[in-house]
């Protein structure tokens, strides 16, 4: 794996939108969040609108062609729907590695670059950063910033009490699911498959599981490490979402921790994925064993 080069403050990052479109308050803020640290340029184009989309397939290409020829870390104005779209338009190589932020419908760009060896960063995009604490603000600047390992994370309750070793995969369980038989969707063998989600009914949940499962992407993974499942319960349902994950989990046998702070939630700690991580479910503990950025370009 291809860890891209780090930052450091004052760099210039650029915000792009490969998925939906954004209002303008929560934008704002998180722009100014990134503003305090480095220099931003947006993409052109940004503010398209076209149905449920940040502007046309053609104009979210460009978008990302320019990005991936440009080196420059970007930083993802939201999730929504759409980057799927442009899957088909990665090259089978990247040989000029930056930095990508995002989450949510990002999650599909994070597979497609897993999937062609190259790091990211799954942490808040620009439209929820602004109401991210400060924690979590110093945190993803500090994994943009420092080729050191993560400082490691904790959940709330073990599943299933084992520990796992492996690289770190995912993000959002709906994206996942959804690149199942698709040439985008990583060799999840001997991985710690991340998982979270937002809006969706536990049933739903039970269903892109067992869909994992029954595509066999499940058979080889070394452990399963469940963020947030934010809006996911139903009213005067019999099980909650964290009832059925915990039994579709214990009924896999791997490793498996829950209530991660990452994802939809009031906190999405920055995690980078495509790193080796280890993942102990005694200690609720998700460490991570390299770092996601490497040096600096003219660093010494």
């Amino acid at each position: 794996m291809i860890p891209p080069p780090a930052l450091a403050p004052g760099d210039t990052l650029r915000v792009i939108a490969p998925s939906g479109p954004f209002e303008s308050a929560p934008f704002e803020a998180g722009l100014a969040v990134l503003r305090s640290r480095y220099t931003v340029e947006l993409a052109p184009g940004l503010d398209s609108r076209h149905r449920y989309l940040a502007g046309t397939a053609g104009r979210r290409q460009d978008e990302l062609a320019a990005w991936l020829s440009s080196g420059l870390a970007s930083v993802c104005a939201r999730g929504g729907f759409g980057a799927m779209h442009l899957l088909p338009t990665l090259p089978p190589r990247v040989l000029n590695p930056a930095l990508l932020v995002g989450f949510s419908d990002i999650t599909a760009l994070h597979l497609g670059l897993q999937s062609r060896g190259v790091m990211s960063l799954h942490g808040p995009v620009v439209t929820q950063l602004g109401r991210q604490p400060p924690h979590a603000v110093e945190r993803l600047f500090r994994l943009m910033e420092t080729p050191e390992p993560a400082p490691a994370l904790e959940g709330t309750e073990t599943f299933v009490p084992c520990v796992a070793e492996g690289r770190l995969v995912g993000g959002n369980l709906s994206l996942v699911a959804s690149l199942v038989g698709t040439p985008y969707l990583p060799d999840l063998r001997g991985a710690v498959l991340l998982l979270e989600d937002v809006g969706e009914r536990p049933y739903r949940l039970d269903r892109m599981w067992t869909q994992l499962k029954l595509a066999g992407a499940l058979d080889a993974v070394a452990g399963i490490a469940l963020g947030e499942f934010t809006g996911c319960e139903e009213k005067d349902a019999a099980g909650s979402s964290a009832d059925v994950l915990r039994e579709l989990a214990q009924a896999l046998g791997k490793p498996c921790v829950a209530g991660f702070p990452v994802g939809h939630g009031e906190v999405n700690l920055a995690v980078p994925l495509g790193v080796r991580v280890r993942l102990d479910g005694p200690a609720r503990s998700l460490s991570f064993l390299e770092p996601g950025v490497s040096p600096r370009r003219g660093a010494a």
